[in-house]
């Protein structure tokens, strides 16, 4: 999979393309970009997505920007996943934020050789949220190129959105956020130096290193941690600001893996998260923190044996 910075690219072939922020890769996502593969197989063309980094909420409103479900590495591994081509990131500046969409439509066609534009029906681009599926329907015909708008996926009559998602991740919903996306959600991220704080418990932990502006989730829970080389591992999880510790702190993944007790430092993990515990909370002393640390371990360790 090609991966470019903006809208250019050297190749002129020409393809069929989305653009969205695809937050989270979730089965709506994964059903537009089905759609985009069968419509580029039917007319003999790549597939091309064209992304935005940062997220435009991000750039607007930073103090209001909704948590990012996947960071821009997790996004392109599910598009490369997903059989994708071509992924465009387009940084989103003031600059880019002042385009007309009628000048985005434009080079689409023009700069990125589309010959089929594939988009969500409620999507809106271009300064001042401007541009729709009408006008990219208007220019096409001009242009010469082909655009067509995919209806929304719903799940027992609720649409699957990054909003619900992230919703039902802050509810500790885990198996709605599973059936949204279609996979348990998931942090993906390299071991990092901690404190040793777990070790020193007798409870020792993976620091992985987040790239989220912000996590969707917090709390304790029953993890799964995919890494190569390793399989399969299975643990409890701790992703917070560990207020018995630290003060005004930033929140952290910690992973405490089940009868294990190798050096993994600099090791890339997938954490998926399957199921919640309990919120995180405050306690008296290091000793009530400890014990309730052996309890969550032991209550995880039974959840995975009732899952078996």
């Amino acid at each position: 999979m090609q991966i470019l910075r903006g809208l250019y690219s050297p190749d002129t072939r020409p393809v069929a393309l989305t653009v969205g922020n695809f937050d989270g890769v979730h089965l709506g996502h994964q059903s537009l970009l089905n759609d985009l593969k069968a419509a580029a197989q039917a007319r003999s063309l790549e597939t091309a997505v064209v992304i935005f980094e940062p997220h435009p909420r991000e750039f607007f409103t930073p103090e209001d920007a909704p948590a990012r479900l996947s960071s821009l590495r997790e996004k392109l591994e599910i598009f490369e996943k997903l059989g994708i081509d071509r992924v465009h990131v387009c940084r989103f500046d003031a600059r880019f934020a002042q385009m007309s969409a009628e000048h985005f439509i434009r080079s689409l066609h023009e700069k990125l050789s589309a010959q089929f534009v594939l988009i969500g029906d409620d999507f809106r681009f271009g300064s001042g949220r401007t541009g729709d599926f009408a006008l990219m329907e208007k220019i096409a015909e001009q242009q010469g190129f082909d655009v067509q708008a995919v209806q929304t996926i719903k799940h027992d009559g609720v649409r699957i959105s990054s909003t619900a998602i992230r919703a039902a991740l802050a509810a500790g919903q885990m198996r709605r956020a599973h059936d949204y996306l279609g996979r348990p959600y998931s942090i993906s991220g390299r071991v990092v130096h901690g404190d040793g704080v777990g070790r020193k418990l007798g409870y020792p932990t993976a620091n992985v290193q987040m790239k989220h502006n912000r996590p969707p989730l917090s709390g304790i829970f029953v993890v799964e941690v995919h890494a190569a080389g390793l399989g399969v591992l299975r643990g409890v999880a701790s992703l917070g600001v560990r207020p018995t510790l630290k003060h005004d702190a930033k929140p952290v993944l910690e992973v405490h893996l089940f009868e294990f007790d190798q050096d993994i430092y600099g090791k890339k993990l997938r954490v998926e998260f399957l199921q919640k515990r309990r919120e995180e909370l405050k306690f008296p002393d290091v000793g009530a923190l400890t014990r309730q640390i052996a309890l969550d371990v032991e209550n995880a360790k039974k959840w995975f044996e009732q899952h078996d």
